[in-house]
Formats: C-alpha cells, sequence, structure tokens
C-alpha cells in the first residue's frame, strides 16, 4: 500500500520538511524545503513549508497519512504524532548513507554524537550542554564579528598553517578569546581553523562516550557541510587514536531529522493499521 508521510524538523535556526512516498518498505522522497527562522514564527514557518511540499508533489492534506515532528515541534498543530531528535536523526542518518554507525548532529545551540546500528537504532548518545562553544549559532558568530561569509568558514580554515586553539568551553568566553586574537593580529584563517579544531575536539569526546571505536560517522546538522570542521573531526579522531572512524557529510546532512521523522511516520501508520486490523478481526 502506498502512503505519503511528512517530517518537519523545527530547530533553533531552520525548519526542514520532507515529504515522502512509502510502498511495502520501499521509500521515494518528493519534495523539501529548508527555511530559516530568523525571527519569525517557525509555527507558521511549518504551516508554509507543508503547504509548499504538498503544491509540489500535487498532493492534499487528505493524501497524508502521517505529519510527523521532531526537534522543536511539539505544538505543530496539525502534526500526527512527535519523535524524539536522536531518533529522527539516527533513522535520517542511516537513510543518506546505509554504512553510517554514528551521527553527529551540529545544530545552532548543541551538538549530539549518537551510536546508531545499521537500521538506524540508538544505541547511546551523548550531548553538549547548552553553553558549550560547539554550536552554528556560536560559529555565526564569530563569522559576523570577523566579517566573514558562513560560506567562506570552511575554505578559509582550511587554508591555516598555525591555527590558534580556542580553549575556552564557555561560548562567551570563547568570544571573548577570538577578540583578543583579532587584537594580537591572529590571521583570520587560523581563528577559524583554531574555533573548528576546539569544536571537533569536544564532538569527538561526545563520541568516545558513545562507544563507537570504528565505522562511518555522518555529519548532520546546519554545519554538515562545514568543509573546515569535517576536516577537524577527522584530525581529532587521529589525535585520540580512533583513525578507525572515517566522517563524512551528505549533501541533504540537514533534511536527517526532517527525513527520520517522515520515515518513522510511515512505520508508525502501518503498526497502527496492522493493530487496527488485528482488532477488528
Amino acid at each position: 500500500m502506498t502512503i505519503h508521510t511528512i517530517g518537519i524538523d523545527i530547530g533553533s535556526g531552520a525548519v526542514k520538511t520532507a515529504l515522502f512516498r512509502s510502498d511495502g518498505g520501499q521509500s521515494e522522497w518528493l519534495a523539501r524545503r529548508c527555511e530559516r527562522i530568523r525571527r519569525r514564527d517557525p509555527m507558521e514557518l511549518a504551516r508554509q513549508s507543508y503547504d509548499e511540499v504538498l503544491a509540489e508533489a500535487q498532493l492534499a492534506p487528505d493524501d497524508v497519512a502521517y505529519t510527523a515532528t521532531t526537534g522543536e515541534g511539539e505544538n505543530v498543530k496539525f502534526a500526527t504524532g512527535h519523535f524524539y531528535t536522536m531518533t529522527t536523526h539516527a533513522r535520517g542518518g542511516v537513510y543518506l548513507d546505509a554504512e553510517a554507525r554514528a551521527v553527529v548532529d551540529i545544530g545552532a545551540l548543541n551538538g549530539r554524537a549518537i551510536y546508531i546500528d545499521a537500521r538506524g537504532k540508538v544505541l547511546s548518545y551523548k550531548m553538549t550542554s547548552q553553553c558549550a562553544s560547539g554550536s552554528g549559532q556560536f560559529l555565526e558568530n564569530i563569522a559576523r564579528y570577523l566579517g566573514v561569509a558562513v560560506e567562506e568558514i570552511g575554505r578559509l580554515s582550511k587554508t591555516s598553517e598555525h591555527p590558534e586553539k580556542v580553549s575556552s568551553i564557555c561560548a562567551v568566553l570563547a568570544e571573548t578569546d577570538v577578540i583578543n586574537m583579532v587584537s594580537r593580529g591572529i590571521p583570520t584563517q587560523d581563528i577559524l581553523k583554531g574555533i573548528h579544531l576546539s569544536m571537533a575536539s569536544r564532538l569527538v569526546k561526545l563520541l568516545k562516550v558513545t562507544g563507537i571505536k570504528s565505522g562511518k560517522v555522518l555529519l548532520t546538522g546546519g554545519l554538515a557541510l562545514d568543509a573546515g570542521l569535517l576536516a577537524a573531526v577527522q584530525e581529532e579522531l587521529v589525535n585520540e587514536k580512533i583513525g578507525a572512524i572515517e566522517v563524512a557529510s551528505h549533501p541533504d546532512s540537514i533534511y536527517a531529522g526532517a527525513i527520520g521523522a517522515a520515515l518513522w511516520g510511515a512505520f508508525r501508520h502501518d503498526k497502527l493499521k496492522a493493530l487496527q486490523a488485528r482488532a477488528a478481526a
């Protein structure tokens, strides 16, 4: 039986929406949207994105069997159900890369490492504290102070030859460190590479706590496509003597949570239908 499901991932920085068609265990991605919040109402963005993906796929709301939310989406009134972020990023990560055995989600306010099996089941996870300087918002704030476009951060970081590592774990103190570096004339690329190494060190420590020792780790979230951070994480893995772990990203990594929500929505819908049929028999 063919069904359509929608996953909506409301984060601190963006609302991601994914529409899927599922049939007999096979899933096809039909439409997607990613809207930066930028002081707009996330609930309104969720509704807008929902309407837009339906219009793109030429579907009506009645054609959707299950609308699932994740992240900060518990209060989306038109949703069918809600799933925890760890489970949706795990499932979405395996959909994007079947070889992934861990997911590192780097959001606007925090990061989390999730150890998973081949089916996307969460085996263990660890999350950064709210004030840690290992988040997307922290890096955006630094880039704004340095006068660097977010899209340039990764490229500049990779040109650094003498990175100046940030020592503070608190975002406020880390920003003070950066101000001091600028006053000392430290080149922008060395500051950015130092920040990447500092963030990578925290993320790798999270991974170690989960218990993973080998396999592929997929970066998800808003910083997943930051080439400088990706390189820094791999460098830190080698420094921590767990080089058997390969870190990667995917062009659609930012949608991992929304993908996972949509796929879990299809799974839950099928289970509910099976229970109803059994009860009616």
